[in-house]
């Protein structure tokens, strides 16, 4: 069994919120992939951009918890004040659904914890 890398557990939450952001009506108007590099999404909606930093947040950290990410997303929020858009964080917990304290695994079942943009 191989657990996901960095990389891959990032596109995963990408993947999820990318999904949901698509499915609430929004436009993409940029999707960045690369690790630490920030927003993921710049998309619109009813005429106004939003920046979306994407976070995966392995077990047992808490993907609500944006202290930890605090100074990345006011350096994103000012940023994005410039164009006139909003930011919001998106944490994507994820756990491997048949015992907590393994990583998860490439084609093995997980558990997803994402309740939704906070904005910033």
């Amino acid at each position: 069994m191989q657990p996901l890398t960095e990389q891959e557990l990032h596109n995963l939450a990408m993947n999820i919120v990318g999904k949901q952001l698509e499915a609430d009506g929004y436009e993409f108007l940029s999707i960045n992939s690369e690790l630490k590099k920030n927003p993921q999404f710049v998309c619109q909606k009813d005429k106004k951009m939003h920046f979306v930093v994407v976070k995966a947040i392995e077990y047992p950290g808490d993907p609500k918890d944006i202290e930890f990410y605090k100074a990345d997303l006011n350096k994103m929020k000012d940023h994005a004040l410039k164009f006139e858009a909003e930011t919001f964080y998106a944490g994507v917990g994820l756990v491997n659904a048949a015992d907590y304290n393994l990583p998860v695994y490439l084609n093995e079942e997980y558990i997803v914890d994402y309740d939704g943009l906070i904005q910033i």
